[in-house]
């Protein structure tokens, strides 16, 4: 039985850039997302490049029980997971009240509901073998409000939050829990929230390179690892906690007011 890294969101960007970099290591791969072309193309591309295998798993997390789902079929193809990778999520852009509701209370089921619950399901493997990595993909949205993208931003602070607790609460353990922080980066997801219109992608960070500093952050067992930044980003990260929370709103809402 063949330790495996499952990924989801591993169809594009972020997530596409991590299964690249796992088989490369030369280590079984599942990969997920809703869309089976994607992962079957991305699929040849690793079989043929590396000696692993990848086995695919078109889900839509987004839908109740698409988490349990995925563990079963995981259990049905008797793999043991050793890295769970949670990196789907989508944005939006817009005032909160003007926005779909429903669009909204998916983007809560994925950013949240569904990491949460692919985290306990494999947690209770990890646990089993005193053994695991988990690499929970938040945002440094997460270290403030986000005016325009009320929601998406609230949903990664649940995600840094989340992903700290349990660091802690497993710190006795030889399981590790690492909160991926990325700024603006070169994915679809720019396209698909409308955030690409924006001050804040202006200079986006290649997808490769937040995958990598992510990667590397998780197999050293880090606690968040921020990336992605340029250097005036980097500036505002560092004195957002000491600046007053009305200035930050006004900022924030300035930078992505399109």
């Amino acid at each position: 039985m063949r330790k495996t890294a499952l990924i989801t969101g591993a169809s594009s960007g972020i997530g596409k850039e991590l299964a690249k970099i796992h088989a490369e290591k030369g280590v079984d791969l599942i990969i997920v997302a809703r869309r089976r072309d994607k992962l079957e193309a991305l699929k040849k591309t690793l079989e043929d490049k590396y000696i692993v295998n990848i086995h695919i798993i078109e889900k839509d997390l987004t839908t109740t029980n698409a988490a349990l789902e995925i563990y079963q079929e995981v259990k049905r193809l008797n793999l043991a997971v050793e890295i769970l990778i949670n990196n789907a999520g989508f944005g939006g852009l817009g005032r909160f009240d003007e926005r779909d509701i429903a669009t909204d209370v998916s983007m809560i089921q994925l950013n949240v509901t569904a990491l949460t619950e692919l985290t306990y399901y494999f947690l209770q493997d990890f646990k089993a073998l005193n053994n695991g990595k988990i690499l929970n993909v938040s945002s440094t949205a997460s270290i403030m409000p986000g005016p325009f993208q009320a929601v998406y931003y609230a949903s990664k602070a649940f995600v840094a939050s989340f992903s700290n607790a349990l660091s802690e609460e497993l710190k006795h353990t030889n399981i590790t829990v690492t909160n991926l922080m990325p700024g603006a980066t070169a994915s679809e997801f720019g396209k698909t929230s409308g955030m690409n219109k924006t001050d804040m992608f202006k200079s986006p960070a290649s997808a490769e390179n937040v995958a990598q500093d992510g990667y590397d952050g998780m197999m050293k067992g880090q606690l968040d690892v921020i990336t992605g930044l340029t250097f005036s980003q980097k500036l505002m990260i560092k004195m957002i906690p000491f600046l007053p929370k009305k200035m930050v709103l006004k900022t924030v809402r300035k930078m992505q007011d399109v």
